[in-house]
């Protein structure tokens, strides 16, 4: 019994929920199936998809909620594309889910327009105070809570380490997803740091897929230049092809998350995605025993994470300086 409990509150501390409904209310509420929906901004097949939904599903299972016998869950995947998004967010909320979860930024306003009373938790999202998406942080009110994933101060960092990594770069284009409701202000700031490090910019707007391979060669052009990605669904959704140009055009990239690194990227700077899908578990299972987004804080990410592939660097002719190199939590050899 002993191991159980500490297994247990091992989860609720991953998980990030109070768990302490009496064991037999618990078991009386697994007669009950209760209905969740997802509407991701990646695709089904996405690997990030995959780890995603295994963290989610693993923490809902620590919290006593399993898939399948008292938990149902209504997936949608929009693939980054807007019209679909919209599609589903009707869809979903038409099946009257009792909570929502909604995978990154430009899934959060489509749900919020078809509905003000179902429960939403939003992931991946930068600025949900200044996209209207909440009235604070502290105290959300209305029927939306969440988790961000970035400060403006991390895409400062962006170009700190654009400059340190490959310190010839005098110009950096700046891939955004125009859907996402957090670029402007992410490339505010970097434009404040941009003037620091003498890093002119140039941001390079994306509404579909098909505009990613023309910006990035257009401007490749341009001498002693680097490329920065802000995160976004169009980005992630499309990493690979990102990744391929920068490398096809010698262009040093700094990216928002591990996966681009992994994918053959250069260098990542960013939150651990993965800790906000087993936290948002713990949000799902507080409102799933009554309780209200309005009450329930808007949280930001405390791990952050840097990743260097060395392949892609000796790939691009660069060095990674010693101290940048002892700071790295992972390097792909």
């Amino acid at each position: 019994m002993a191991i159980r409990i500490r297994r247990r509150e091992f989860i609720v501390t991953l998980c990030g929920a109070a768990a302490t409904w009496p064991i037999a209310a618990r078991a009386q509420q697994a007669e009950r199936v209760r209905r969740i929906a997802m509407l991701s901004s990646l695709g089904e097949d996405d690997p990030q998809s995959h780890a995603r939904n295994a963290a989610f599903l693993q923490c809902l299972q620590g919290l006593g909620w399993l898939e399948g016998r008292n938990i149902q869950i209504d997936r949608r995947w929009a693939a980054g594309d807007v019209a679909r998004t919209q599609q589903y967010a009707a869809e979903l909320v038409a099946l009257h889910p009792e909570v929502v979860l909604a995978v990154g930024a430009s899934t959060i306003k489509p749900l919020q327009q078809v509905t003000r009373t179902t429960p939403l938790i939003f992931l991946q999202v930068t600025d949900p105070v200044g996209a209207g998406l909440v009235a604070g942080l502290a105290r959300p009110g209305g029927n939306v809570t969440g988790f961000t994933n970035f400060e403006f101060a991390t895409t400062g960092k962006w170009v700190e380490l654009l400059k340190q990594i490959a310190p010839r770069t005098m110009e950096a284009g700046v891939l955004r997803d125009v859907a996402n409701p957090g670029s402007s202000g992410q490339l505010d700031a970097m434009l404040v740091a941009a003037r620091l490090f003498g890093i002119e910019l140039r941001p390079l707007d994306l509404r579909n897929g098909d505009e990613i391979g023309p910006a990035v060669t257009t401007f490749a052009h341009r001498e002693n230049s680097g490329l920065m990605i802000l995160p976004g669904a169009l980005p992630v959704v499309h990493r690979e092809l990102i990744v391929k140009l920068a490398l096809n055009h010698r262009l040093p990239a700094v990216y928002p998350f591990r996966s681009f690194v992994v994918a053959g990227g250069l260098i990542s700077y960013g939150s651990v995605e993965i800790d906000q899908y087993r936290q948002a578990a713990g949000y799902v299972d507080r409102i799933l025993k009554g309780e209200k987004p309005a009450d329930l804080p808007v949280q930001a990410p405390t791990k952050y994470e840097l990743v260097i592939n060395l392949r892609t660097v000796k790939a691009l002719g660069l060095t990674v300086p010693p101290t940048l190199l002892a700071r790295a939590g992972e390097v792909i050899e």
